[in-house]
């Protein structure tokens, strides 16, 4: 389950995904139960960001947090704690053949994969008869905002063409659902998990319009002037327009979907 990054591994990355984590909890989270002892197989935990929800959300699991970066996972032990109740592995899907797990969670990984069926299908492998995989993905079509701008909206489209160029689907939300029965899973369930922030939602305004998503797109710039898909000042004014949603009178609104299937 190899990955190119679009984003890089980078400090901000990791503040960004933090920052993500944290003010999305309960919308990414929130319905999901494991019980103490079931075994869980978090796949593609990059630097424990989402690692910290499970276990805390969780208590009593047998975690397994794999992830193919070294570097992520000596940030993911970090930010967990020692006392955590997780195995962590440097390993990809191959390395896991033969064992068994209760549940599967993948959030944020698919998008990035050149084979997102193929992962799938070797993930239901790993799973009992009975177990669910639980799948959270983004769609950065579903990004909406006040005040609209030409501007703003070429600067992610830098974003969705770089993530495409790099093997990856930054608009894969919308697929959860076919890709999950397509790769043979039961009673597959997607759900829409919306957020929207206003001045009267400052948390979300600076949680997620500001420190997620501007922060995400900003991650490529230099990939996106390096390539010339937009110059440095055409660049500048799409995120000041996109910043400008995060002020007073400015609203944003983006779309995460979770799928759940069995086996």
């Amino acid at each position: 389950m190899r990955t190119d990054y679009v984003h890089g591994y980078t400090p901000a990355e990791t503040r960004r995904l933090a920052d993500q984590a944290q003010t999305l909890a309960e919308l990414l989270h929130g319905g999901i139960a494991y019980p103490p002892g079931a075994r869980v197989l978090e796949a593609g935990c990059g630097v424990g960001a989402q690692t910290v929800q499970l276990v805390t959300r969780h208590p009593g699991i047998d975690l397994v947090a794999i992830d193919i970066s070294e570097e992520s996972l000596a940030q993911a032990k970090e930010r967990v704690g020692p006392d955590a109740r997780v195995e962590w592995r440097c390993a990809d899907l191959e390395e896991l053949q033969g064992e068994e797990f209760d549940h599967i969670f993948v959030c944020f990984v698919l998008e990035h994969l050149r084979d997102p069926t193929a992962a799938l299908i070797g993930l239901r492998q790993l799973l009992r008869p009975g177990g669910t995989i639980t799948v959270i993905e983004g769609d950065h079509q579903s990004a909406f905002y006040h005040p609209r701008s030409a501007a703003a909206q070429a600067v992610i489209e830098c974003l969705v063409d770089l993530q495409a160029e790099a093997g990856g689907d930054s608009l894969i939300g919308r697929r959860v659902q076919p890709l999950l029965a397509a790769a043979g899973y039961d009673d597959v369930r997607t759900e829409p998990r919306t957020v929207y922030a206003d001045e009267t939602l400052p948390h979300l305004v600076d949680g997620f319009t500001r420190k997620t998503f501007i922060a995400m797109v900003e991650s490529v710039r230099e990939q996106a002037l390096a390539q010339r898909l937009l110059t440095p000042a055409e660049w500048a004014a799409g995120i000041r327009d996109l910043e400008r949603t995060a002020e007073p009178g400015g609203t944003f609104h983006y779309t995460f979907f979770r799928g759940i299937g069995r086996t």
